[in-house]
């Protein structure tokens, strides 16, 4: 058994390094704390049949390669990150330029139509930035949810605040340190 741990381990700390994964961030995917993650790289106890399926779905291997031992074969250099990662990043981007692109045509269209709308770029941020939190919800990692929800906040309260300008509601900033407070308590939450 103890054999089986330090194959485990030797081949989950290199999928992991391969990937370019720290252990939070495995332990974020997999929904297990980064402890766990150590323990098991360690070789201190091997995981369940339940998160080596999901280990070998992340990684693209089968369990089998997992449990198997490699040191015989020859050496495999060191591959990049998935192109999977570059992917999303590079659907995040074009996402995030087309709705700016967008918001620029509607401007340019009030523009000739002899109105200056400004606000339509005040009401972009958010716009893209609930849809950036949606696709980093799916692809990426969870801390940066924080800086994004973050920013989705101040950018409302002063899209609000924009809008409604003759009505000098500056106290509505005072809005964010309670949310702010908020969602700092709410990443704290331990996930497990």
């Amino acid at each position: 058994m103890d054999n089986l741990k330090n194959i485990a381990s030797k081949n989950i700390i290199y999928l992991r390094k391969r990937s370019q994964m720290t252990q939070l961030e495995l332990g974020e995917k997999l929904n297990y704390s980064d402890k766990a993650i150590s323990k098991w790289e360690r070789a201190e106890a091997i995981p369940d049949a339940y998160i080596l399926k999901q280990m070998s779905e992340l990684f693209h291997v089968s369990v089998d390669y997992i449990l198997t031992d490699h040191s015989n074969e020859e050496e495999t250099p060191e591959t990049p990150a998935p192109l999977r990662y570059y992917n999303h990043m590079t659907i995040k981007k074009i996402t995030i330029v087309g709705i700016w692109t967008l918001a620029i045509l509607i401007f340019t269209i009030f523009w000739a139509l002899g109105y200056r709308e400004w606000l339509i770029f005040v009401y972009t941020l958010p716009i893209s930035l609930i849809v950036l939190l949606v696709l980093n919800s799916i692809w990426g990692n969870r801390k940066n949810n924080f800086y994004i929800i973050s920013g989705l906040v101040w950018s409302i309260i002063a899209a609000i605040y924009l809008s409604f300008f003759k009505y000098n509601l500056w106290l509505l900033f005072i809005l964010g340190i309670p949310s702010e407070m908020i969602i700092y308590l709410s990443f704290k939450i331990p996930q497990e």
